[in-house]
């Protein structure tokens, strides 16, 4: 699994200057703009989703045919791939919560304790994006893949407006109001109870992936 892992870094330094740019991006929006949420998010997610442009690497030129020939099992390959794209995700996390803690010094514009509570809201979210988009990668490989991984979040996305409008509806409760006047300990608690939540989805997701795999023919991942 080292020798994956180093693959996959060596192909991703040959995209260091479109990570060089998008980091550009993000600290320009940081500096000219009072919204450092937004790009805190951007940089963690497209830094985490490069995992799944390695397996479109590992596809090219029907590649895996070779990738199956070295000693590795599809656990390996499985596992290594959720291992880059959660430790990517961190790291990539890290880093923009702090240029975000930075910019917020300087420029004052919200407390830090809101700063941090909404970095920590998107970790879990950007876990379950890569639990959401790594199995219909390796299912229906890249344009299939990407069709279907925008229809599941589409309806995700739909799922959550539906529980919005009708809890408002029918409850009478405004669950973004509700979220958003919480005491620190209870959202903490909630952020807490997220990520958990987000973890085991994780695991949950590798199983169907490895059983994907297990059914691929071993020249071909799809």
């Amino acid at each position: 699994m080292k020798g994956l892992f180093v693959k996959d870094l060596k192909l991703m330094m040959s995209q260091k200057n479109f990570l060089l740019l998008i980091l550009a991006i993000v600290i320009g929006m940081m500096i000219f703009t009072d919204d450092v949420i937004f790009p805190l998010g951007f940089l963690s997610f497209t830094v985490s989703l490069f995992t799944v442009s390695t397996i479109s690497y590992d596809d090219f030129d029907n590649g895996n045919a070779f990738l199956f020939t070295l000693p590795i099992t599809r656990n390996h390959y499985v596992s290594e791939k959720y291992f880059l794209g959660l430790l990517l995700g961190c790291i990539a996390w890290v880093l923009a919560t702090i240029l975000g803690i930075i910019t917020t010094v300087l420029k004052d514009t919200l407390p830090i304790t809101d700063l941090v509570q909404s970095s920590l809201m998107i970790l879990p979210i950007m876990i379950v994006v890569q639990a959401i988009m790594l199995p219909f990668r390796l299912k229906f490989g890249g344009d299939k893949g990407r069709i279907a991984m925008i229809g599941v979040l589409g309806g995700l996305e739909v799922i959550t407006l539906v529980i919005v409008k009708g809890a408002e509806a029918i409850f009478n409760i405004d669950l973004v109001s509700l979220l958003d006047n919480l005491p620190t300990v209870s959202m903490g608690v909630l952020i807490a109870i997220a990520i958990i939540i987000a973890l085991l989805m994780l695991l949950v997701s590798m199983k169907i992936s490895l059983s994907i795999i297990k059914k691929s023919p071993s020249n071909h991942i799809k």
